[in-house]
């Protein structure tokens, strides 16, 4: 009980965390009226730490809000499931990276770019389709695997740092 009332609580702090860091910078994107953001540091951060479906539910959850909360009402659908599906397989390759007996750090980095490469397909699929820019929305591509890898760059090191708290070691997924 005590366990996941604190995956609980630390999954809405997450949510309100991605939401922030995903507000906090925001570089329009050209053609799609999207934008590029630092919110999957800690999208990737509550796969890796929450483990699922507390991470992915903090993903997507606090990625929507932070659409909705910045008047992109057209990508609250699409950011929340993409971000959700980021994070539900990234932590089951990350998981699965763990039994292989490798060091966590090229779990995190693997599972780390598959959750992004989900990221860029998902929007672009989103945009072209669903938002009906078609081919339009391949201008988004560079600035969202840019957001990937900075994304990325941030997150593992961060995490590596965050599993040496002994508070937070009791959410470790490893």
């Amino acid at each position: 009980m005590k366990k996941n009332l604190t995956l609980l609580t630390t999954a809405a702090m997450m949510a309100a965390l991605t939401c922030i860091a995903t507000m906090m910078i925001r570089v329009p994107t050209v053609g799609t009226n999207g934008y590029v953001n630092i919110g999957d540091t800690i999208v990737l951060l509550s796969a890796w730490m929450l483990g699922n479906p507390y991470g992915a539910l903090a993903a997507g959850i606090g990625s929507g809000l932070a659409d909705l909360l910045a008047g992109y009402g057209a990508y609250v659908p699409g950011t929340t499931v993409i971000k959700f599906a980021m994070a539900f397989v990234g932590f089951l390759v990350f998981k699965g990276f763990g039994k292989m007996k490798l060091p966590s750090v090229v779990g995190y980095c693997v599972s780390g770019v598959v959750a992004e490469a989900i990221m860029v397909l998902g929007y672009f699929l989103y945009e072209s389709t669903i938002l009906g820019y078609g081919l339009v929305a391949l201008s988004a591509i560079p600035g969202n695997m840019i957001q990937g890898i900075t994304c990325l760059v941030l997150g593992v090191p961060l995490v590596l740092i965050l599993k040496k708290v002994p508070q937070l070691r009791m959410l470790a997924t490893e």
